[in-house]
């Protein structure tokens, strides 16, 4: 049998669907080319964005045209999913399933008459391309910003036990894996203990502040320490950063870490201090850069890339001036710009939302101009330099700092850490000359 599996969202998403393609191919599952191809169909979907569902019901256009052409196949969603969206698409898909138990899949597809020759227990996270792989180190969120619906869909903050996670990692290392990702909504407050939660008495579960000081073994900063020990050469990277919880002790690692590299996500979202204020984001935009001031201190090569929100409710021209300056004053390598729109559920869809679509659009044309400027400068520093790079295919590779770069060589490169000459900047990458 073949499945055909469509992803929308996030990193953690892409990570979810590398567990899932795992989880079939292991199981004597082959992947489709296409949906008319497949006999199971399964999306993974992020209810974050309503530009995320709405793909979703984009897709289900498909899927009825290919039914009326007699194509027979069975649809399963999956993902990040709101109880108000789960309720609408329980009709128009023969399964729901959690991804947080890929164990209970076989059990439930039988209801569909798919059935698994072979079912395993260990779920891994490796990405196809065998180079990559992504490692959830916690899952939801506790912060509750009133635009985001994370915490409703995904719960509240649970962090993985951290030998988990480096007996997983250690695992990816042997199986030659070069770039490891560390994905969770909010890395900076990860808690990482020994074991799952255990209760210390049968009645009465103990607080959480008494269940950290009893068995609470690592910070961020110590599990990367203890992921850059592992043995072989790798590059670790993570995403994303709160500000909120971006601590002096992390910098420090980042610097000392040779395996961790010069690469930061930390969003921003507005330059506005009473935006931030009015999105739950408890730092003040002083306090932001002065968090930059002290990692470029720090890690002089650091690439800086952040999120941000245009058109929130009650956003004014002079406060979207804000982000303006912060975007000229910071120079970003990277930026993910997004349009606000509403999601029922947060403390934001209860605000006007005020701000024309026009408005928006423009407002995000203006900060790309910016950031395409700033990132063409960032990027012409590479000029005329040799600098190594972890090749993803013959043809297409990344720099340490998450950059871009493409050459041109006839040879089996994927997988290997080659050192490249940068001939051309552009916005938006790099160019090199590999000679070997």
């Amino acid at each position: 049998m073949e499945y055909f599996l469509i992803t929308f969202g996030c990193q953690m998403n892409k990570s979810d669907s590398e567990k899932i393609a795992e989880f079939f191919e292991k199981s004597d599952y082959q992947s489709a080319s296409n949906i008319k191809e497949a006999d199971l169909v399964v999306i993974n979907m992020c209810s974050v964005r309503q530009s995320a569902v709405n793909r979703v019901y984009g897709v289900l256009e498909k899927f009825n045209q290919a039914k009326l052409n007699r194509i027979k196949f069975k649809t399963v969603l999956t993902g990040c999913i709101l109880k108000k969206d789960r309720r609408k698409f329980e009709k128009l898909f023969d399964l729901i399933l959690d991804t947080k138990d890929l164990k209970s899949w076989p059990k439930e597809l039988k209801k569909l008459n798919i059935k698994f020759s072979k079912t395993h227990d260990r779920e891994v996270f490796m990405n196809k391309n065998n180079i990559t792989a992504y490692i959830p180190i916690m899952t939801g969120c506790n912060n509750f910003c009133s635009y985001c619906v994370v915490p409703y869909a995904r719960g509240r903050e649970i962090s993985r036990p951290s030998e988990e996670i480096i007996c997983e990692a250690k695992n990816l290392i042997k199986k030659g894996i070069k770039e490891i990702w560390l994905l969770g909504q909010n890395v900076n407050s990860y808690k990482g203990y020994k074991d799952s939660f255990k209760q210390t008495n049968k009645k009465t579960k103990p607080t959480l502040q008494k269940y950290d000081r009893l068995n609470c073994e690592f910070s961020f900063p110590q599990l990367l320490r203890r992921i850059n020990e592992i043995p072989g050469k790798f590059w670790i990277r993570f995403t994303s950063s709160h500000p909120k919880d971006f601590s002096d002790d992390l910098i420090k690692v980042m610097k000392s870490c040779e395996k961790i590299t010069p690469y930061l996500n930390l969003p921003v979202q507005s330059g506005d201090d009473k935006i931030l204020k009015n999105m739950n984001r408890p730092y003040t935009i002083k306090k932001y850069k002065n968090i930059i001031k002290k990692v470029k201190k720090e890690i002089p090569n650091i690439c800086l890339s952040t999120d941000v929100i245009v058109g929130f409710p009650g956003e004014t021209k002079k406060q979207f001036e804000n982000t303006v300056k912060l975007f000229k004053e910071i120079r970003y390598d990277m930026a993910y710009i997004n349009r606000y729109s509403p999601r029922s559920g947060t403390a934001g869809a209860k605000l006007i939302d005020n701000v024309s679509a026009k408005e928006k659009k423009a407002r995000e044309n203006i900060l790309n101009e910016i950031l395409k400027k700033t990132a063409l400068e960032n990027n012409k520093k590479y000029l005329n330099k040799i600098i190594e790079v972890l090749m993803i295919n013959n043809s297409f590779g990344k720099t340490e700092t998450n950059k871009t770069v493409k050459i041109e060589s006839n040879r089996n490169l994927a997988g290997k850490f080659i050192k490249v000459k940068i001939i051309k900047a552009l916005p938006w990458g790099l160019k090199g000359k590999y000679d070997k």
